[in-house]
């Protein structure tokens, strides 16, 4: 069975140490792995038998933007396992945003990975809009893959995602962490809306199989993708929480693989 892993963060090795440290810090939760490096992503993931990864990183500048894009673009030239989902940044100009997008749409990236939280913006306040409207330009078929959820901050709330959601009916949204992390009562705003997606990552440590069943079947298992949120947690682990989840063979494999292939055309 093809296992793809829809919510990978990648760095250079020059930082990836400190990287997977802040991450750590930020959550305050111990980190699995030493590392978010290719290569430790390739030997964690190879253990527990994926067979594909989204691969993203974030900007929290705009400067940050191309030079994160153009490592993105030579990892995912390089592993031939690896999808390529891009970054922008709130303070690009939304023509700035359309030309990046062009740029990566050009160089086979498949989406757009926001975090607002590490951002530090809002998603439903009017300087993310440039985000919903230039992704527009890549269509449909080209997500916008969002942190949404934590108790601790407002950024990134549930409803604000409905929200934009029901404004864009257009553009297609990935809510991380079953629609909202440490949010998870929250997620019931979703049901209804047919642009919204969700990933499992981040979420099964903390949530029992069953009420990750509920969730699932309250939203769609057609919306649901597998993610384990690398260099967070050991891919085996997580792959080995999913499974407790009672679903069929026919929806284990859509989400670990046929929804998410189907999104992207892959």
């Amino acid at each position: 069975m093809e296992i793809i892993n829809a919510h990978a963060h990648i760095y250079p090795q020059k930082i990836a140490e400190k990287a997977t440290e802040t991450i750590g810090e930020f959550y305050n939760i111990r980190m699995d792995m030493p590392a978010g490096t290719t290569d430790v992503l390739l030997a964690d993931g190879s253990r527990a038998g994926y067979t594909g990864y989204i691969v993203h990183s974030c900007a929290t500048k705009a400067q940050q933007v191309r030079s994160i894009n153009e490592f993105i673009k030579r990892e995912i030239d390089a592993h031939k396992e690896f999808i390529g989902f891009m970054t922008l940044h709130q303070d690009l100009s939304e023509e700035e945003m359309v030309e990046e997008i062009k740029w990566c749409v050009e160089r086979g990236f498949k989406g757009i990975k926001l975090h607002p939280d590490f951002q530090r913006f809002y998603i439903d306040e009017d300087i993310a809009e440039k985000f919903y409207r230039a992704s527009m330009t890549a269509g449909k078929t080209f997500p916008i893959l969002l942190h949404v959820g934590d108790d601790r901050y407002e950024y990134s709330k549930p409803a604000r995602l409905a929200k934009m959601a029901r404004k864009y009916p257009n553009v297609t949204f990935i809510a991380a962490h079953f629609g909202g992390y440490r949010c998870w009562d929250d997620v019931e705003i979703y049901k209804g809306l047919d642009n919204v997606y969700f990933d499992t990552c981040s979420s099964l440590p903390f949530i029992s199989p069953e009420r990750a069943k509920q969730i699932i079947d309250l939203l769609g298992v057609d919306k649901f993708f597998y993610g384990d949120d690398f260099p967070m947690w050991d891919a085996t682990e997580e792959l080995e929480r999913f499974n407790q989840i009672k679903l069929t063979e026919t929806e284990r494999e859509m989400i670990l693989s046929g929804n998410i292939k189907k999104l992207l055309n892959l």
